[in-house]
């Protein structure tokens, strides 16, 4: 039932993108006017609780316990894990909005401040820490945990409806679970194809750059129908293979990159944007994460934060089943920080070092970037690598890494989605992941047929809005499951305690009871 609802409620979005393009394009604005106006303060609401019980996790007793039991031992190396967190939890829009959203908030900066000013460049780096850094992790880790703990310490299916049960108990198995199951998977595959649509407009932008091929539309659907032969080879692989490999030849590529535009670019002017802006965002952090317009009615909170919200949370049912299924054996404690920290902090460095190195050109280094920008956002990156040295290599090695990410999300989420549009948590059937590998690419051009960036957020954003209430249900939910967990865990550490002290106190009875006998004579 949920494989078959939701497949034919994306079938009926594809075939709308691609009937009546025009239609589709200025209903899917309209309806995103009408979510934002009535429905964004909920994104901000529910994405900083979000946050604040990630961090109450991490550092109460709760963080003791351990996903699959005591005994449980992790699969993966740490390296490996972590690798795979990165490629499947960002990817393609680090590279897409890496140069380009620092320069587009120093061009239209938020809270009224004058375009193209130093304030306004503090501003925009603090924004793009503010929208890759903490909040986005502490959503995947919410549903994550969530999902790990069903699956693996309560062995449930490890369907979305089953994160519920604490909360509506047998209705889980019924209608309202499966409905649940159903808007998951669409605001998933929705999310998916949101990011790989990005990732086909960009890497069609490099090829022009390096090889003047024209960034036509036609070009974008040639780079999905390359990546979709490739990412349905990798998931036949299967996970211990295809997406472990990738994922840690897209670390190793990406922490390429950034070196060398760290080496290349202003370095000094890259680090003490790194101090200074982290300084800002921690100190502003709360005022920033409940941030709306109401009294001015400006839209750049609906453009960008609210979008970028909407856009985790689609994502959060895909990136948490994967993160579920490589973080077997690692503590709540040990998975709150390495979801959510530690990727965080390679996202600022990441933005220190290319949103810093196009600011610097823009301010300080002769370089008309802000033009570049007028043309589309995924021009910028190459541009502002092609006023470094190295610049092929530079331009070429951003083209791989993006059809990489491109490939290892898709390869993810095809194994993500047909797993949960199935009963087992087992792997899914070839058959199924196929399916689901062409369902994910027809949503992916729909969308950039219907309108391209402009319809890839509008959908995003209205379907990602029931999504958000069911990530609160989860949050008390996951709270109340864990409650429960270490009450019992505790008891059974106070029993066992007791049972010790018995047995300490009947050894040291019969030692004076053998010290009180008369000796032999």
């Amino acid at each position: 039932m949920v494989f078959r609802l939701s497949i034919g409620v994306l079938a009926m979005l594809v075939l709308a993108g691609v009937l009546i393009p025009d239609t589709f394009g200025s209903w899917s604005l309209r309806v995103q006017a009408a979510t934002l106006a009535g429905a964004g303060w909920l994104y901000l609401v529910v994405v900083f609780c979000v946050l604040a019980f990630l961090g109450y996790l991490g550092f109460s007793r709760i963080g003791q316990l351990r996903i699959g039991g005591a005994d449980a031992e992790p699969q993966f190396s740490r390296r490996s894990w972590f690798a795979m967190l990165f490629s499947a939890g960002m990817g393609i829009g680090l590279v897409f909005w890496g140069a380009a959203e620092p320069l587009s908030h120093y061009a239209s900066p938020p809270e009224g401040i004058q375009p193209a000013t130093v304030e306004a460049a503090r501003a925009a780096m603090r924004y793009a820490f503010f929208h890759w850094g903490l909040h986005p992790w502490a959503i995947y880790a919410l549903m994550g945990l969530a999902m790990a703990w069903a699956q693996y310490n309560r062995n449930s299916r490890g369907q979305i409806s089953d994160l519920l049960e604490p909360l509506i108990g047998r209705h889980v198995h019924g209608l309202a679970g499966r409905l649940v199951d159903v808007l998951a998977v669409v605001a998933t595959a929705v999310g998916v194809a949101t990011t790989l649509g990005l990732g086909a407009v960009q890497i069609s932008a490099g090829l022009e750059h390096v090889a003047g091929i024209p960034a036509t539309f036609a070009t974008q659907l040639v780079v999905i129908a390359i990546a979709f032969v490739l990412y349905m080879a990798s998931s036949a692989s299967g996970l211990d293979r295809g997406i472990k490999w990738l994922s840690n030849f897209n670390i190793g590529v990406a922490a390429a990159l950034l070196l060398l535009v760290m080496a290349l670019g202003p370095t000094a002017f890259i680090f003490e944007t790194f101090t200074t802006t982290l300084g800002g965002y921690l100190n502003q952090l709360p005022s920033m994460s409940l941030r709306m317009t109401p009294f001015s009615q400006t839209s750049w909170v609906g453009e960008w934060t609210i979008f970028y919200w909407a856009w985790w949370i689609a994502w959060a049912p895909f990136v948490g089943a994967f993160f579920a299924r490589i973080s077997y054996g690692r503590t709540v404690r040990e998975f709150v920080f390495g979801v959510v920290f530690g990727p965080a902090l390679a996202s600022f460095l990441w933005f220190s070092a290319f949103g810093g190195t196009a600011l610097y050109q823009q301010m300080f280094g002769g370089v008309d970037l802000l033009s570049v920008l007028a043309q589309g956002y995924e021009h910028v990156l190459f541009a502002m690598s092609g006023h470094l040295p190295l610049a092929g290599l530079l331009a070429w090695g951003a083209i791989v890494l993006l059809l990489a990410f491109f490939v290892t999300s898709a390869d993810s989420a095809t194994l993500v989605l047909a797993s949960m549009s199935s009963e087992s948590p087992d792997d899914p059937p070839v058959s199924r992941r196929v399916a689901w590998g062409v369902m994910q690419a027809g949503i992916a051009i729909a969308l950039l047929y219907a309108g391209g960036l402009n319809a890839l957020q509008a959908v995003v954003i209205v379907a990602a809005l029931p999504f958000a209430v069911l990530l609160a249900a989860v949050l008390f939910s996951l709270r109340k499951v864990l409650a429960h967990d270490l009450a019992a865990r505790e008891q059974e550490e106070r029993e066992l305690h007791r049972a010790e002290q018995r047995w300490l106190q009947r050894e040291r009875d019969a030692e004076q009871r053998d010290a009180a006998r008369p000796g032999d004579p």
